[in-house]
């Protein structure tokens, strides 16, 4: 920037302009905010010489460069401060239509900039030069949160990498970098934008490569199907470096969204797992039907039945032996990347596990009823086979509903229905009579929202206190009792909850 003129008034006029121009191209900043930044130096000039406690304004004219130096009085009834405040009566000898609370201003003369108040001026204009390039940077990346940038690495330090993205800087995190992937200065690299946020410093602008959507945004960037909206991605999964699911779906079809995707001969796949680090990626087709997506999800393994649990979000798989490690992958990976895809628990058991269990609970099942209604072993089976599993279910079922088991008659139901109440009376009031023995909350008691029988399992795993309960997770309930859905143990955790709101 010109010596000149800081030195010299008659450059007040075109050159400024000039050199204001000059200024903006340079920086990629509008010429307006250069000329402000202008003022506000010839402004801090100007006050320096008639005095910072006078009201020193300055304004340069955008057409022809010339600068205007006005010291401004505020027009009062009482003068408080002579060096900004005029009595109206003497402000009206210069303009005798001018109001109360109104400002006079007075045209100063042209200075000259000594030395010191010539390097004020440049830091002046130099601060708030880059103030502005700050600013216009975060405007650049304020909306571009969730896009890919791609950059030339500048720094690679241990703990993060730091790009030049253009006229700023963005930052990878070390924990945000694929595992063992490490890039030198000069590197070109693309990330994912996290976030974008104003600091002192300047915009702070926040990268990733380990990212779901990273992964889906190449994907968006190399297959013209997804970019145009043809292809749906659903849902992403990834094990950063190692391997990654990706869900796809397309209403269109004589469109094949997973061969669209994976390109003729892999060509497109193929071009991601190398930006990736040849991390391994399975294109699985998404369904609404959650059943037929877990299937899809645990490919490239077979399984052969899904049983779902929609209340608490669950499945169980069944998979053949010689598909067991498979579905579950190494070190459970292929069963974990399934679950994060779906947003269900997934849980994956062989065959033959799976009948074990069945069995296993069948027969403890037919064990119970057996000794609690005193009935033998085909009565028992009947019974569990029609989905009385335990004492409690057949209490309160209908005559009607028991009766119309093969083999059974109304007289059979009625006997069965009153022993398993009988039963059920009996536990109840054995329960009852042990809750008032030990030491037990009543407060528990009084929300009316568990058994008799719950709150003694709850005792005889030391929870004791309505505190106790209300430190309870929904998961830590739901572990408690298996057969309590999500809604209800929410339910449960909030009423014990109310009190510390209280």
């Amino acid at each position: 920037m010109s010596t000149a003129l800081w030195t010299d008034s008659r450059f007040y006029g075109p050159e400024l302009l000039q050199i204001s121009d000059a200024v903006a191209r340079e920086k990629g900043l509008s010429k307006e905010k250069v000329l402000e930044a202008m003022e506000e130096a010839i402004q801090r000039a100007a006050k320096s010489k008639y005095g910072f406690e006078n009201d020193i304004r300055v304004t340069i004219d955008h057409k022809t460069g010339e600068v205007g130096i006005f010291q401004c009085l505020t027009v009062v009834e009482m003068i408080e401060n002579d060096n900004t405040q005029i009595l109206l009566e003497d402000a009206r000898k210069t303009n005798p239509e001018i109001q109360l609370g109104e400002v006079m201003s007075t045209k100063l003369p042209p200075i000259s900039f000594n030395r010191m108040a010539a390097q004020a001026g440049r830091q002046i204009i130099s601060q708030k030069i880059y103030e502005a390039e700050r600013e216009k940077q975060y405007d650049e990346f304020k909306d571009r949160v969730g896009e890919i940038v791609s950059g030339i690495v500048k720094r690679a330090e241990y703990n993060s990498v730091t790009l030049d993205v253009g006229r700023t800087e963005a930052v990878i995190r070390r924990d945000q970098l694929i595992p063992k992937e490490n890039f030198r200065v000069g590197d070109r690299v693309r990330a994912y934008i996290v976030s974008v946020s104003r600091e002192v410093r300047g915009p702070q602008i926040e990268l990733s490569r380990t990212h779901p959507q990273f992964l889906a945004k190449l994907f968006k960037q190399e297959v013209p199907e997804i970019y145009d909206g043809i292809i749906e991605i659903k849902a992403v999964a990834r094990d950063p470096g190692s391997r990654a699911k990706i869900a796809v779906y397309t209403s269109d079809h004589n469109i094949d969204p997973i061969g669209a995707c994976v390109g003729v001969r892999g060509s497109r796949v193929q071009s991601i797992i190398q930006e990736l680090q040849g991390e391994k990626i399975d294109i699985v087709l998404w369904s609404n039907d959650v059943a037929t997506f877990a299937v899809n999800a645990l490919a490239p393994a077979e399984v052969s039945k899904v049983v779902v649990d929609e209340e608490n979000k669950k499945f169980e798989v069944l998979a053949p032996e010689d598909q067991l490690s498979l579905a579950i992958g190494r070190r459970g990976q292929n069963v974990r990347l399934a679950s994060v895809l779906i947003g269900w628990t997934v849980s994956v058991v062989s065959e033959t596990e799976a009948i074990e269990k069945k069995n296993k609970e069948y027969h403890d099942q037919s064990n119970l009823l057996m000794q609690a209604l005193d009935c033998d072993e085909v009565i028992a089976h009947l019974l569990v086979n029609e989905g009385f599993s335990d004492v409690d279910e057949l209490a309160s079922a209908e005559i009607v509903e028991v009766a119309s088991i093969e083999g059974f008659d109304e007289d059979i139901a009625k006997e069965l229905i009153s022993r398993s109440q009988n039963f059920v009376t009996k536990k109840d009031k054995e329960i009852e009579e042990k809750l008032q023995k030990i030491d037990f909350d009543g407060r528990i008691v009084d929300l009316k929202v568990l058994s008799n029988k719950e709150m003694l399992i709850l005792y005889e795993h030391d929870i004791k206190t309505l505190d106790d309960l209300a430190d309870l997770s929904i998961e830590e309930l739901i572990e408690l009792f298996p057969n309590m859905g999500n809604d209800r143990a929410s339910n449960i955790i909030l009423k014990a909850r109310e009190h510390w709101f209280k």
